[in-house]
């Protein structure tokens, strides 16, 4: 098994040393974290908090943008199998 050394600030080591369990190493506390889900539902609103009005409107636009894009793709693909 290759090993890598990472450096940690102080709070960062005292966040992780807090979540690992009893008779778990460190590599294993990181692969368990990184590991579990998360539910969408935490993320609500977390934009809002550092986006102005602006910024959330030009970001809805991108999305409906981005779905007109797929739909077009999709229509050309099934004409094409037609």
């Amino acid at each position: 098994m290759e090993i890598k050394t990472i450096a940690l600030d102080r709070e960062a080591y005292e966040l992780l040393r807090r979540r690992k369990r009893k008779g778990e190493s460190f590599s294993d506390a990181v692969k368990r974290i990184a590991r579990e889900a998360r539910p969408l539902s935490g993320f609500a609103g977390v934009w809002k908090k550092h986006l102005t009005d602006a910024d959330l409107v030009a970001i809805e636009k991108a999305l409906l943008r981005g779905r007109e894009a797929d739909r077009e793709r999709t229509h050309k693909l099934l004409a094409r199998q037609g």
